[in-house]
């Protein structure tokens, strides 16, 4: 049902263009996010259980966790639709961002405590918003049945990916540091909601999950390995482990000492790079 994808995109932008709580929480009480990108994937799409097969046993198809929170609804996975959107970080903090070499800007740091929590109150808003149209709908990365989990072949993960969910919807590709590049750049968060609703597919405008990388399709750039201040980018891809290692005690330590706040932002390998703002193209990779 098209009218159904452009409701639901309506109600996600206006959330976000006019929502108090889009807000860095700062003296000039500027936006966490510019305008969003939304997509939408079919319950029944392939790559979820390809994930599933690839990720862990442990990973959700959309009809799983959907089934999970309504036990007694048992819709055909394609009378689900998956809904992600992307959420731009603003100018000014990939500005601020882009000037530091080994901890975070202020402005990032506010966007991932403050704005992750408008990202977290934009999919209860898209949950209630279609359950008062009688709609049944779940976010998954809100449910309380998701957890850390552990993947034999990647290390640590989750039940549920909102970069994966966004990848499936359209709106993105993976980069070698694990980021996802979309066509608002990979300075972003994203999230997503299942729901019990038949809308068309966005199509993916690429053949596979690292399409607009230039290091995976060009075999150079590299720009994020010299951004990372720990060494956990190299031509291998992404050591989560040495990432999150540093975002837990580093990045945090410094937050909370610097800035007063409690977060663990990064972001120094989604700026000053080629894929900050847009999706590069060869010459960016020089």
């Amino acid at each position: 049902m098209k009218d159904a994808a452009v409701r639901i995109e309506g109600l996600i932008q206006e959330y976000v263009r006019n929502s108090p709580d889009n807000s860095l929480r700062n003296e000039a009480n500027e936006k966490a996010w510019e305008e969003p990108l939304v997509g939408y994937a079919r319950g029944d799409d392939p790559l979820f259980s390809f994930y599933k097969s690839d990720i862990g046993a442990f990973f959700w198809t959309p009809p799983e966790i959907f089934y999970l929170t309504f036990p007694d609804l048992h819709p055909a996975p394609e009378e689900l639709t998956v809904i992600s959107w992307v959420l731009p970080q603003t100018k000014a903090t990939k500005a601020d961002n882009r000037e530091q070499k080994d901890l975070p800007a202020e402005r990032w740091v506010r966007s991932r405590n403050y704005g992750e929590a408008f990202n977290v109150k934009l999919a209860g808003y898209v949950v209630e918003a279609l359950r008062e149209g009688g709609i049944d709908a779940v976010a998954p990365a809100q449910s309380p049945q998701w957890a850390w989990q552990t993947s034999e072949r990647y290390g640590f993960s989750s039940n549920w990916s909102e970069r994966h969910a966004a990848h499936a919807a359209g709106l993105g590709t993976f980069s070698l540091c694990d980021g996802l590049i979309t066509p608002k750049g990979k300075a972003m968060r994203c999230g997503s909601v299942i729901a019990r609703v038949a809308i068309p597919p966005t199509p993916r405008p690429y053949e596979n999950h690292r399409a607009y990388c230039l290091f995976y399709t060009q075999g150079k750039c590299k720009k994020c390995v010299s951004r990372c201040p720990t060494g956990a980018i190299s031509e291998a891809g992404h050591d989560k482990t040495r990432c999150r290692d540093y975002l837990f005690e580093t990045a945090a330590a410094y937050a909370k000492s610097r800035y007063g706040i409690e977060s663990y932002g990064c972001g120094l390998c989604q700026t000053r790079v080629p894929c900050e703002s847009r999706i590069p193209v060869a010459e960016d990779g020089a």
